[in-house]
């Protein structure tokens, strides 16, 4: 298997995390792509038609993307405890979190494209701010809800710590943990987990 990916990309750490966490790391070939949304990657086109990262390429030459894909289909590669639980409260709880993480990760995304490769002249300072908005109040449900999470490891967890590593990465000047002590606290009782660890952006 080929996973096309970046080191910035969060979408990517969350799969290369499952990885990890799944040990099939060495089952996967890995190849950072270049691109932006205004400069493609030909070699990931050619699997995405979207254009996009993460994708995997099997064995086959089936493509999966994106990463709530990618990260299930590498869930039911392995022998161990399952990530994405089968069924039940538990899954839907999971699912959810996942969500959560993906829906902050795609705001946060969105405005590193609005503050770095659109020019200054043409940012919309309302849009920017509506969408940290969209973040604040995210961040706000995860800290009444992070006493919840205990030491649960499930792909709700962990996309909500590569969710906070993002934050740390791109916009660390905002100061995601000021007024949210539970989540700054269990944030960083599950960086140290090897998988996160292991997968530092940069």
């Amino acid at each position: 298997m080929r996973l096309h990916t970046s080191p910035a990309s969060p979408f990517g750490r969350k799969v290369m995390v499952v990885l990890h966490e799944t040990g099939l790391v060495a089952e996967v070939e890995r190849r950072d792509a270049s691109l932006t949304p205004l400069a493609p990657d030909e070699a990931v086109c050619a699997a995405n038609p979207l254009g996009k990262i993460p994708c995997l390429e099997l064995d086959d030459g089936t493509a999966l993307y994106d990463s709530r894909v990618i990260c299930e289909y590498l869930d039911g590669l392995h022998a161990g405890a399952r990530l994405f639980p089968d069924k039940g409260p538990a899954r839907f709880e999971a699912l959810r979190l996942q969500a959560l993480a993906d829906g902050i990760l795609d705001t946060a995304v969105g405005l590193r494209y609005e503050t770095f490769l659109r020019p200054e002249a043409y940012r919309w300072p309302e849009w920017i701010a509506a969408q940290k908005q969209k973040i604040a109040r995210a961040l706000d449900r995860l800290e009444r809800e992070c006493a919840g999470f205990g030491e649960r490891i499930d792909i709700g967890t962990l996309a909500i710590a590569v969710a906070l590593g993002y934050l740390d990465f791109r916009f660390a000047a905002d100061r995601w943990r000021d007024g949210r002590p539970a989540l700054a606290a269990w944030q960083a009782q599950i960086a140290e987990r090897p998988s996160l660890r292991a997968t530092l952006p940069g």
